[in-house]
C-alpha cells in the first residue's frame, strides 16, 4: 500500500478540522537533548513571555515574520487578540500507524508512512500541541491513540542540531512567531513516544493483527531476497566447477 504525493504537500487547517477529539491515557515528557535533561519550566516561561508581550509588540513581531517569509504562509492578527498562521510539521515515524477506511472499505489498515512527509498545518496562537497532534492525525484518518504521538521542535545552533520534545499544552504557533519563519532556527517534528519501550497494551487487538501480518511480510520478502542471494551464488559455484572439470 502507498501513500498518495499529497502527503508531502498536504495542507490542512484546525478550523476546517475542528471536531471533538479524545484523549485517553496520560503519558511522562522527559525532554533531552543531545542525551541532556532540559528544563521542566518551558510551559511557565512561554506563559511569562504571551503575557509580557501588548497587541501592538505582538503586531509588530506578525510584520517582521511576515516581511521575512519567503512561502507566502503569513500570519494575521484578529480582533480577539489571537493570531493565527502556519507551521510545518515533518513525520518521522519509524513504526508503523493504522488508517481508518483505507481502499473503500470500513476496516482499519496498518502500514509505514514514509519519513520526512510534510504536512502544513493553519493554526491559532491558541491551539496547543495536543491539539496540533490530533489535528494531524485526523487529516490522514489515522486510527492510533494520540498518546503513542510526541511533538518535536528541532533547532541548529553553532552546527549542532537539538532535539526535544514539546509539552502537549506549548502553543507552537507562538514558538513559530519569536523564532521567525527561517526552519534552521525552528522545525516542529512528529515522532512516536520515546518511553524506552513499547507500550503493548495502548494497541488495540485489530492494530497488533496488523502488525503481525506486516512482520510476516517482511519476514517473507527477506526469505525471498536470501534465497534469491544463494540461489545466484550456487550458480556461480557450479558454473566455476564445471569449467574445473569437476562433477557437480
Amino acid at each position: 500500500m502507498t501513500w498518495t504525493s499529497t502527503m508531502s504537500s498536504g495542507y490542512s487547517s484546525l478550523e476546517d478540522d475542528s471536531e471533538e477529539y479524545f484523549f485517553t491515557a496520560r503519558t511522562s515528557f522527559i525532554r533531552k537533548v543531545l542525551g541532556k535533561p532540559l528544563d521542566f519550566k518551558d510551559v511557565e516561561k512561554e506563559k511569562v513571555q504571551q503575557a509580557q508581550f501588548s497587541r501592538e509588540e505582538i503586531q509588530h513581531k506578525i510584520d517582521l515574520y511576515n516581511s521575512a517569509t519567503r512561502d507566502h504562509l503569513k500570519m494575521t492578527l484578529n480582533s480577539s487578540g489571537l493570531y493565527t498562521g502556519f507551521i510545518k510539521v515533518q513525520l518521522e515515524l519509524h513504526r508503523p500507524i493504522t488508517v481508518r477506511g483505507c481502499g473503500g472499505g470500513g476496516d482499519a489498515e496498518a502500514f509505514y508512512l514514509p519519513r520526512g512527509s510534510v504536512n502544513t498545518l493553519h493554526i491559532s496562537s491558541s491551539n496547543t500541541v495536543r491539539q496540533v497532534i490530533e489535528a494531524l492525525l485526523n487529516k490522514f484518518t489515522v486510527a492510533d491513540n494520540p498518546a503513542k504521538f510526541a511533538l518535536y521542535k528541532r533547532c541548529r545552533r553553532e552546527e549542532q542540531v537539538y532535539v526535544c520534545k514539546l509539552a502537549e499544552s506549548e502553543h507552537p504557533l507562538f514558538l513559530r512567531l519569536l523564532a521567525g519563519p527561517n526552519t534552521d532556527n525552528l522545525s516542529f517534528v512528529l515522532r512516536e513516544q520515546q518511553t524506552g519501550e513499547v507500550m503493548w497494551d495502548a494497541f488495540t487487538i485489530p492494530e497488533l493483527h496488523n502488525f503481525l501480518r506486516i512482520l510476516d511480510k517482511e519476514e517473507q520478502d527477506q526469505l525471498q531476497v536470501l534465497t534469491k542471494r544463494y540461489d545466484v551464488y550456487r550458480e556461480k559455484l557450479q558454473t566455476a566447477l564445471k569449467a574445473a572439470g569437476v562433477p557437480a
